[in-house]
C-alpha cells in the first residue's frame, strides 16, 4: 500500500466522530496583542521529541493499540508529515542533527553515547558546534529544555553551555521513570549542573515544567525544547514502582502487565500531558503566536511499532528513521492538512529561524538542513538527496530511490550487501532492484561515498 494513501486513510479514521470545542479561526486572547508584547513579534517554539516511539505508535498515524487524542487533536488542527525522518537511528545522532542543523557526522556524533562505556562518557556536543539555542538566545528568545539530553556526561557538553538558559533533565539514554537513576545505578536528574531528585513520574515531571514554563514566560518569545524519555526502556507505567535502585545496575521484578499494555499506557500519560501543554498555551493566548512540532528520535524497540515499514530501531531500513511528525501553527498551517514532502529532524533549525526571520550567519558551520516552511503552506520543498549513516550501514535518498549498504553475517562470512529500493512503489523495501538497475546504484553508491569524506572531513573519530 502506498504510504502516502495509507496515512491519509488513518488519519481520516483517527479524527472522525471527534469534537474539537476550541476554533482555530475564532478570536483569541492574543489576537490583538501589539508586536511589543511578544518581543519583535517573533514565534515561540515549542520542539517536543518522543523517544524509540515508532511510525505506527500514534492513533494518527494509524495504531488502533494506543490512545493519543491530544496528538490526533493536534494533527486535525495542524499537518502531519509522512516522510519525516530522524538524522540517526538511535538517538544521539538525531539529537545532535536536531541541534545543530547539520549531520551529526560533522560533530563526531555517529553513534549513540553509552552511559557504561568510558570514552562514551568523556565524549560529548563540542562547545565549538553552533546550535539552534546559540542563534535564537542571541536574537532575543529564551530558550530552555526540560528531559533527555544525551550530548554529554560532562558539564562542558551540557545544554547550557550551548545556548540554553535553563536546563532541567537528565544526561543518559534513559533512566528510571520513578527512581531517576541510570541503567547502571546513577543519579541522573540535574537542574543546571546541580544534581537533584524530582518527585513524581518522570513524563509527568518533564510535561509539568513545560506548563509551568509557559504559564511563567510567555510574554517574550521562547523557545521550549521538550525531550521526553518516554516510551524508550524501561518499561514502567504511571503506576508502576521504581524499576532500578541507586547504586545497583541490577533490577528489581518487573510488574505483571504485560509489556505491550505498559508501552501503550506510557504513550497514553505523554499524550495526556501534551493535551495540557496545548492547555497552558491557549491560556496565555498565544496559539496564533506559537509553532509546535512533536517528532521522535528513532524508529521503535520493544514493543512499539513501525507501522508497516521495514526494520526498527538501530537500522537503515526505512522503520528505524521514518517516524511521526506533527506541525501545528494556526495561520500558518491549514487545520487537518498532510505533507510528504521529505524532511529530517536536522531540517527543524532552519525552519525555526525561517519563521522568526533570521538570518544565519556562521559561514564556517553552514547548515545542511533546509527549511520546510514550504510543506508547511502546502507547497513543495526542493528536491535534495538525503544521506544517512551508522556503524556498517549507510545510505542515500534520492527522490524515491534509495541505495543502502549494510554489513551482514559474523567473522569470516562477513560480507557487503548492497540494496537499492523504490519507496515510491515500494515504501515497505521489499523488492531489491540492485541487479536490475546498477547503473542507477552505481552512481548512488558514488554520490554516498562522497558524502562520507565529506562530513568526515572535520572530524574522523566518531562514537560508534
Amino acid at each position: 500500500m502506498d504510504a502516502r494513501y495509507f496515512i491519509t486513510a488513518a488519519f481520516s479514521v483517527a479524527t472522525a466522530g471527534i469534537f474539537f470545542p476550541f476554533s482555530l479561526s475564532g478570536k483569541t486572547k492574543g489576537e490583538d496583542r501589539k508586536a511589543a508584547d511578544n518581543g519583535l513579534n517573533r514565534p515561540n517554539f515549542i520542539i517536543i521529541m518522543a523517544d524509540d516511539l515508532g511510525y505506527g505508535d500514534i492513533g494518527c498515524f494509524g495504531s488502533t493499540s494506543v490512545s493519543t487524542p491530544n496528538l490526533d487533536r493536534m494533527a486535525s488542527e495542524g499537518m502531519i508529515l509522512t516522510d519525516y525522518h530522524s538524522n540517526g537511528p538511535v538517538s544521539s545522532p538525531t539529537r545532535c542533527a536536531l541541534l545543530t542543523g547539520r549531520y551529526q557526522q560533522r560533530a563526531g556524533l555517529e553513534g549513540v553515547l553509552l552511559t557504561n562505556v568510558d570514552k562514551h562518557r568523556k565524549a560529548g556536543l563540542r562547545q565549538n558546534e553552533v546550535t539552534f539555542a546559540d542563534v535564537l538566545s542571541g536574537n532575543g528568545y529564551d530558550v530552555v529544555m526540560f528531559g533527555k539530553w544525551h550530548l554529554g556526561y560532562l558539564p562542558q557538553y551540557g545544554p547550557l553551555e550551548h545556548g540554553f538558559s535553563r536546563f532541567e533533565g537528565f544526561l543518559a539514554g534513559n533512566v528510571d521513570y520513578r527512581a531517576f537513576v541510570d541503567s547502571q545505578g546513577r543519579p541522573d536528574w540535574y537542574d543546571g549542573t546541580e544534581q537533584v531528585t524530582p518527585e513524581g513520574y518522570l513524563t509527568d515531571v518533564i510535561n509539568a515544567r513545560g506548563i509551568s514554563y509557559i504559564r511563567e514566560n510567555h510574554d517574550r518569545p521562547f523557545c521550549l525544547y521538550l525531550a521526553h524519555g518516554c516510551p524508550h526502556s524501561p518499561y514502567q507505567g504511571p503506576d508502576d514502582p521504581p524499576y532500578r535502585t541507586a547504586g545497583s545496575s541490577e533490577f528489581n521484578p518487573r510488574p505483571a502487565k504485560s509489556e505491550a499494555e505498559t508501552y501503550a499506557d506510557m504513550i497514553n500519560r505523554m499524550d495526556e500531558g501534551i493535551g495540557r501543554i496545548f492547555d497552558a498555551v491557549r491560556d496565555a493566548g498565544i496559539e496564533n503566536d506559537t509553532f509546535v512540532i512533536f517528532v521522535s528520535d528513532n524508529g521503535p524497540t520493544g514493543p512499539g511499532s513501525s507501522g508497516g515499514f521495514r526494520g526498527r530501531k538501530g537500522g537503515l531500513f526505512e522503520g528505524g528513521h521514518r517516524v511521526p511528525a506533527i506541525v501545528w501553527m494556526p495561520g500558518k498551517v491549514a487545520p487537518g492538512t498532510v505533507s510528504a514532502e521529505p524532511v529530517m529532524a536536522m531540517d527543524i533549525f532552519p525552519t525555526m529561524l525561517d519563521l522568526a526571520g533570521i538570518e544565519y550567519e556562521n559561514a564556517a558551520k553552514p547548515l545542511d538542513g533546509k527549511s520546510f516552511v514550504p510543506a508547511m503552506e502546502g507547497g513543495q520543498m526542493n528536491e535534495r538527496p538525503l544521506f544517512w549513516k551508522y556503524r556498517t550501514q549507510k545510505a542515500v535518498r534520492v527522490g524515491n530511490m534509495k541505495y543502502m549498504e549494510k554489513i551482514e553475517g559474523r567473522g569470516d562470512a562477513r560480507e557487503r550487501v548492497s540494496f537499492l529500493f523504490d519507496l515510491g512503489t515500494d515504501p515497505q523495501e521489499k523488492v531489491n532492484l540492485i541487479q536490475e538497475r546498477r547503473k542507477e546504484a552505481a552512481k548512488m553508491k558514488r554520490l554516498l561515498d562522497g558524502w562520507v569524506e565529506d562530513v568526515q572531513s572535520e572530524t574522523k573519530d566518531q562514537t560508534r
